[in-house]
Parts: structure tokens; C-alpha cells; sequence
């Protein structure tokens, strides 16, 4: 299941960082290894767990690839957190 793979992802402080940086703005692999100070394999293997959880795409263009921010297993996991606000029909 998707969710569990970003509830996976979402519990490291450096990916939920890389996440912060992507919602400025579209970054490649250096600019965000650039935030840290950490290993660009590190970096890597953190984008890819980031991607395969469905919470970045990622672009090649030319020699370099741009990592983005998607939305869509945020809004997915936002829904289903919602669904236990709500009082159960009788």
C-alpha cells in the first residue's frame, strides 16, 4: 500500500526537510544535497524513497534531474486521517 510507504517516508527528519525545500520550489538532486550536510548517496537514496512513496516526482532534463513536490498521497493521506473527525452515522 502507498500510505504505508509515505508513512514510511514521512518519518525521517531529513526527508520531511527535502519536502519543505520542494514546496518553494522544483530542485535538482545537488541543489537539495546542498541544504545538507550529508553524503549525495545519502541524498539519493533519500529522493528515491521520497519518489517510490509517491511524494516527489522526478524530471530528467539534460544532465540533470528535477525533483518536485506531488501532492497527491499528501491529499490522500489527509482524507483519510479526516474520516476519523467525523461522528459515525446511526
Amino acid at each position: 500500500m502507498q500510505l504505508n510507504l509515505a508513512f514510511k517516508a514521512l518519518n525521517d527528519a531529513t526527508r520531511r526537510e527535502i519536502l519543505e525545500l520542494l514546496r518553494k520550489k522544483d530542485l535538482t538532486a545537488g541543489e537539495i544535497a546542498g541544504h545538507f550536510s550529508i553524503s549525495a548517496p545519502s541524498i539519493s537514496h533519500h529522493l528515491d524513497l521520497l519518489r517510490r512513496a509517491g511524494l516527489i516526482e522526478s524530471e530528467k532534463k539534460g544532465q540533470f534531474v528535477i525533483y518536485r513536490l506531488d501532492t497527491t498521497v499528501l491529499d490522500d493521506i489527509l482524507s483519510w486521517m479526516l474520516q476519523f473527525n467525523k461522528k459515525p452515522s446511526k
